[in-house]
């Protein structure tokens, strides 16, 4: 079971805690963190969703997912990281490019923090590394190739934000 600290809007943690897969209540907000790895070819290390995941199965994205309670922003995107394709991220690598509040999108409450990351790295991704069966696949691409993904319709939605804010 998984937990998490929940927010007021201006990313102050309440004392309160949620359940994952219960409602998050108005006027609160759990925190999310999304993880852009580059490499010094300038290109971004991007994860396949598995097909048995309940949201966008099998389309290209960065690494992510929430943070559970206890976790800082930072200690969660490691996390994430290690978890779902095996790679342990180097913290003075990494800064937050940018922090945004989402309440709905597309008509869906989303009622999250997100913390964006971006992390230089040069190794690889071993997914035998991984502790979750969340990603199929990864592969390091140009800023090119994932705008092709994206015209495509092979690239998370909600991830728009890429071309304009981190590329």
């Amino acid at each position: 079971m998984e937990i998490w600290d929940l927010y007021d809007i201006q990313g102050n943690k309440t004392g309160e805690t949620l359940v994952r897969g219960d409602k998050v209540p108005e006027g609160r907000y759990h925190l999310v963190v999304h993880v852009w790895i580059k490499n010094s070819e300038g290109k971004y290390l991007v994860s396949q969703r598995s097909a048995d995941r309940h949201n966008f199965p099998l389309l290209w994205e960065c690494v992510g997912g929430s943070v559970v309670r206890g976790e800082d922003s930072l200690t969660g995107a490691l996390r994430e990281c290690e978890e779902e394709i095996g790679v342990s991220l180097e913290p003075s690598h990494g800064r937050i490019v940018f922090s945004r509040a989402r309440d709905v999108i597309n008509g869906k409450r989303y009622g999250d923090i997100m913390d964006v990351w971006l992390f230089e790295y040069n190794g690889i991704a071993d997914l035998k590394k991984a502790t979750t069966y969340e990603v199929a696949d990864v592969r390091w691409a140009t800023v090119e190739e994932i705008r092709e993904l994206w015209d495509r319709g092979e690239f998370v939605p909600t991830l728009g934000y890429f071309f304009d804010e981190i590329a």
